[in-house]
């Protein structure tokens, strides 16, 4: 007997493809240059500021939040897919996690110290030495470790207003001309500022490694108990959700803001990163059942065409992240333009505008023609320890998209998701 077709949850697709735009935001202004991320420098704009400001309350670090909720989600059904396929998991969850460090690797010394990669790698084994707790032990555990985290950031930040002086624009322009220089210069000049820059990425990874991880507890105790599946489609559910956390969620990010943005002076950084580990969750949780609410409505027609068009890119998230690393790379270093902190805040947010919507319809081309993007059927290649099978022409869309009206009144409860969102079609 043969095994069912698989047809994807399109509401996680579209939640990963509408969290591209916020790392393509957040990544780009951390490749442009300090100047830009604060909105600060000689020469920029009164809206430069208030865009960086904006971009630090609202943005910044509320979608790595939302890729790593949906990485612990894909965790579970990941599982499921290798028990359906008769194969054992952890060899699959072992090689795909090696093939995620490699690649976090190369992207972080060719393109982007910051990158992620290698320490959702690691994180993914603690994944899965925690998979077997139930769904209130998830909980549990995630909580926890937000609350210690928070503490620890906290505490040092009031230490560091109460004990230090406040560090001057002019204190540390040599050190920023020198590294501006650097990002300039010809690529050995770039590859030797990314690998001197590796260690102190590594480490900004290892103290928020925390909140990461309990976001990814958070997916996983989500995906036990089929949160998408029985509540991607509830709008009274979404609305109320929506609403609930998003005062906590705008109230945590003005404090951020504040604090790393002006006016408070930067003794306050610290401070202001806990409230982003306490409040992002939740701002975060406002944004995606905002956006999945929005799409589950009836008209109009052309709503569930943009669902359509995220879910394409959601499918193919890891292939237009590096692509925008590439690109941005090019861009700010010495690889290409050199505008490493040359260009103002408001003009790199317009160019993460226009790439994100190149990558959108491109995301929706390659969608009807292959199944994977090309980072996406590399890595699935090294899971499966082979080249994955041949390909539709065509995706399914997400469900709200095709389904008929009278399905779309209330989500299925019955599906059996698998790999990377999937659940068995009818």
């Amino acid at each position: 007997m043969s095994r069912p077709r698989a047809r994807r949850i399109g509401e996680l697709d579209v939640l990963r493809g509408f969290a591209l735009f916020g790392i393509l935001v957040v990544n780009a202004l951390l490749m442009a240059g300090p100047s830009t991320v604060f909105g600060g420098g000689p020469g920029a704009s009164g809206a430069d500021r208030v865009a960086a400001w904006a971009v630090t309350a609202l943005v910044t670090a509320k979608f790595y939040v939302l890729f790593s909720f949906l990485f612990g989600y894909s965790f579970v059904l990941q599982a499921r897919s290798a028990r359906r396929a008769g194969a054992a998991f952890a060899p699959r969850h072992l090689r795909r996690t090696a093939g995620l460090f490699v690649l976090g690797a190369a992207h972080a010394v060719l393109l982007y110290p910051g990158d992620v990669l290698m320490t959702y790698a690691v994180l993914a084994l603690v994944l899965y030495g925690l998979s077997g707790l139930g769904v209130r032990a998830l909980l549990r555990v995630a909580a926890a470790l937000l609350l210690l985290l928070a503490a620890l950031l906290l505490g040092y930040g009031l230490l560091t207003v109460a004990l230090t002086e406040p560090v001057t624009g002019t204190a540390y322009a040599p050190h920023a001309a020198e590294r501006a220089a650097a990002y300039r210069g010809d690529a050995a000049s770039v590859l030797g500022t990314h690998l001197r820059d590796l260690p102190a990425a590594l480490g900004t990874d290892l103290l928020y490694a925390p909140a990461m991880l309990a976001a990814f507890l958070g997916g996983l105790a989500a995906a036990k108990c089929r949160l998408a599946e029985r509540r991607g489609r509830d709008r009274a559910w979404l609305r109320r959700t929506a609403l609930r956390w998003l005062p906590l969620g705008l109230g945590g990010g003005v404090i951020v803001a504040c604090c790393a943005s002006g006016p408070l002076d930067g003794r306050w950084f610290f401070v202001g990163q806990a409230a982003t580990v306490l409040t992002a969750p939740a701002l975060t949780t406002s944004y995606a059942c905002g956006l999945l609410l929005l799409l589950t409505r009836r008209s109009p027609a052309r709503v569930p065409a943009a669902a359509g068009v995220l879910a394409a890119a959601g499918r193919m998230a890891l292939s237009h992240y590096l692509t925008q690393s590439l690109l941005l790379a090019w861009v700010f270093s010495g690889y290409g333009l050199g505008l490493y902190d040359r260009a103002g805040t408001v003009a790199v947010l317009a160019g993460c505008v226009l790439l994100y919507a190149a990558q959108l319809a491109l995301g929706a081309r390659l969608s009807a023609r292959t199944r994977y993007g090309p980072a996406e059927r590399a890595l699935r290649a090294v899971t499966l320890g082979r080249c994955p099978a041949g390909l539709p022409r065509t995706v399914t869309k997400p469900a709200w998209t095709a389904a008929p009206p009278a399905a779309r009144a209330g989500p299925r409860r019955s599906a059996d998701p698998g790999e990377d969102g999937v659940r068995p079609a009818p």
